[in-house]
């Protein structure tokens, strides 16, 4: 079973978290959320929106080998905390050298921090000037490039999901998985 690693940092945007948690799991994938503040008891991380989602586990007792993927939600303030903390970067520069990577919206600014971001990618158009890295595609939904995935924001996030699906599972799972939510749109 495919493993992918959701670290949530406060201010993450809760749509893109919880709808990329659920396709996967829908697909058979086994997702953990983990924490990143260590003085966090309860794994409460709230969302840039309000929203609190309880994270399963401290990043502290991340073991890349028993993971397939890491992939990152945005939001502004969750991405900048992802971008200044020492172990997801260490995370996401390990990751990168044998597994897949992946981040939406605003989060490609973590994986460009880290020195991860691949030669093609796509974002929210708003973080383009942050990210400010050459090689953003700006009419797709989804960027594979090599072992680094990208989607743009909010309304491209189960169409992340099924492209995660699509790549850990397969092709026949992902289809699966679209005709029974009704998806035109990916």
């Amino acid at each position: 079973m495919a493993r992918v690693l959701v670290p949530l940092a406060p201010g993450f945007e809760e749509l893109e978290a919880v709808a990329l948690i659920d396709v996967m799991r829908r697909g058979g994938i086994e997702v953990n959320t983990v924490y990143i503040e260590d003085e966090l008891h309860d794994a409460l991380v709230t969302g840039a929106n309000g929203i609190a989602i309880k994270a399963d586990m401290p990043i502290s007792t991340v073991v890349v080998d028993e993971y397939d993927m890491m992939v990152l939600p945005g939001g502004w303030g969750g991405t900048h905390a992802l971008a200044e903390n020492a172990r997801v970067q260490e995370l996401l520069k390990e990751f990168k050298a044998k597994k897949i990577v992946g981040a939406m919206c605003a989060a490609p600014y973590a994986l460009k921090k880290a020195g991860v971001l691949g030669e093609r990618y796509t974002a929210y158009p708003g973080a383009v000037e942050e990210i400010d890295h050459p090689g953003y595609v700006a009419d797709e939904k989804v960027v594979e490039d090599g072992n680094v995935m990208t989607s743009q924001g909010p309304g491209t996030a189960v169409c992340f999901g099924l492209a995660i699906v699509r790549r850990l599972v397969g092709e026949e799972t992902m289809q699966q998985i679209k005709e029974g939510m009704l998806l035109s749109y990916c």
